[in-house]
């Protein structure tokens, strides 16, 4: 598994339900940013891979627990490591802490797909041979 990659996220009200706690989905929200920064991080932006490369990602499986809550105005991190990197997908280990304390802990698979026909596609050598780097 690769070095954690944290991006830092704040809490707003719109992020909240009814109780005044994040709302479920919205956790797979911060994960899907934290990705789209680990990726950048490395030099990678989506709409370029799209663009230069025809290649898209799209989330093929997630598994979350959901430990404690977070609340409104919490500052929080959303943590990203890659688990592994295939000739087509690649899988992360995510997770969402307010300090110490686990929030939410996260898997999810990706998998490279053509940008015109969205069938599976080989990930760009350039691509891959950087995740494999960092794994």
């Amino acid at each position: 598994m690769s070095e954690e990659f944290v991006w830092p996220v704040r809490v707003y009200y719109e992020d909240t339900d009814a109780g005044g706690v994040v709302y479920y989905a919205n956790y797979l929200k911060y994960m899907e940013r934290a990705r789209t920064e680990w990726l950048r991080a490395l030099g990678f932006e989506q709409d370029s891979l799209r663009e230069e490369l025809g290649v898209i990602f799209a989330v093929r499986s997630v598994q979350v627990e959901y430990l404690k809550p977070a609340r409104f105005n919490d500052a929080i991190g959303v943590g990203v490591a890659l688990v592994e990197a295939r000739s087509a997908s690649f899988s992360f280990a995510q997770r969402v802490t307010r300090g110490d304390a686990v929030l939410c802990d996260g898997r999810v698979k990706i998998v490279s797909l053509s940008a015109n026909g969205f069938r599976p596609q080989a990930l760009p050598e350039a691509v891959l041979k950087r995740l494999r780097g960092v794994a």
